[in-house]
């Protein structure tokens, strides 16, 4: 395995540490011309390194954004790395931070991206990075070919405890003005959920029903950090 060279992964000398590494490290530097990094985060030691990226190459409907982790050996000149396709940015926050990242590292710098267009999009948004292993991710769609682009994303609550367990996350952006907003809807069942959905694709949705707070949970300082909204099957992790 040749050492590879990548200003965006700092990989200048290093070899993936197994060939299976190197084969799944492979699909990564396809889409690399594709790829804009939205924030990322190294360590002091060089050992790791978070990205939040926006993958270009993705067909209409998957999710565009990518959440990577890179582990080096600095001493052996290796690496290895997990990786998941998620449909917001907040939940590859979220899956980052569960594997180490310091959540404040996180931010997007100015002219990066969209900004939030209300304090219910913010708020949601910083729950999201903090909640977000409350919950497991079971379907989404994002449409980037619209004038105006949307993702929607359904989600089901690990805590039986939820009255409405089933959440629907809208996120609307607006190009032009280089903002967004997301909204979040609470269902009883999964049926009422993807009716909706269905609903909202054929253009004749209600607005989304006021969804209640999250149960809250008691943090366990001994329990091992849990991932973001399970990733779609096209996470990887060597």
């Amino acid at each position: 395995m040749p050492p590879h060279d990548s200003d965006i992964f700092r990989l200048d000398g290093y070899q993936a540490e197994s060939p299976d590494v190197e084969e799944l490290w492979q699909y990564i530097v396809l889409d690399e011309d594709e790829l804009t990094v939205l924030a990322d985060h190294h360590t002091d030691d060089a050992e790791q390194s978070f990205y939040v990226l926006h993958n270009g190459a993705v067909i209409s409907g998957d999710p565009q954004i990518v959440a990577l982790h890179l582990q080096r050996d600095t001493v052996a000149r290796t690496f290895r790395f997990e990786e998941a396709a998620l449909p917001l940015p907040a939940m590859a926050h979220s899956w980052l931070i569960a594997r180490g990242c310091p959540k404040q590292a996180l931010g997007f710098p100015d002219g990066m991206g969209t900004h939030p267009t209300d304090e219910a999009t913010r708020a949601l948004q910083e729950r999201l990075t903090t909640d977000g292993d409350h919950f497991a991710l079971l379907h989404n769609y994002t449409d980037g070919t619209a004038d105006r682009p949307e993702i929607v994303v359904i989600l089901r609550a690990l805590d039986e405890r939820e009255s409405r367990p089933f959440r629907i996350l809208l996120k609307q952006v607006d190009l032009h003005a280089g903002t967004h907003t997301l909204r979040e809807g609470g269902f009883a069942t999964f049926k009422a959920a993807t009716d909706w959905f269905r609903n909202h694709l054929a253009g004749s949705a209600a607005p989304l029903p006021i969804a209640p707070p999250p149960a809250r949970h008691s943090p366990d300082p001994t329990a091992p950090a849990r991932p973001a909204p399970a990733a779609p099957p096209r996470g990887r992790s060597r």
